[in-house]
């Protein structure tokens, strides 16, 4: 495999940030994507649980959230071509820390089947996420 870098502040080639879009999950609502390509690795934006339809957060908790975060998540490695077993990293964003356990439930299943590896992962604390959700969270996948 080439280096990624061809010196110490150039990219090579091989490097290109691609974007990856797909209508499965819901649209940016800013000026990002919903995740970026750079070589072998995927980068998801911050998903929290809008409808991909509606654009609205899902009805419920925490366990509803959770649930349609990460399957607008995996909408996202769909399409790049990857799946949950690829991810190698997570960064979780919960409003209230006493929902770590329902999310964890949510987030095991998904991420953490029986007979698999489990990302690496960092959950923290926040004072608020966008439109008021709940949870956040972000993925690394390699591809």
């Amino acid at each position: 495999m080439p280096p990624l870098y061809t010196s110490k502040h150039n990219l090579c080639m091989s490097s290109t940030k691609t974007a990856i879009s797909t209508p499965s999950a819901p649209a940016a609502i800013g000026p990002y994507s919903q995740a970026v390509r750079v070589g072998d690795f995927l980068y998801t934006s911050g998903q929290v649980a809008l409808d991909p339809a509606s654009g609205q957060i899902v009805a419920g908790g925490i366990v509803e959230q959770t649930t349609r975060v990460l399957d607008n998540l995996k909408a996202v490695l769909d399409a790049a071509g990857v799946n949950l077993s690829h991810v190698v990293k997570t960064v979780v964003f919960l409003k209230d820390m006493n929902d770590f356990a329902a999310m964890n439930a949510i987030y095991g299943e998904y991420l953490a089947p029986p007979g698999t590896v489990p990302p690496a992962r960092s959950t923290v604390e926040v004072a608020r996420l966008p439109k008021d959700a709940l949870v956040e969270i972000e993925m690394i996948a390699r591809v």
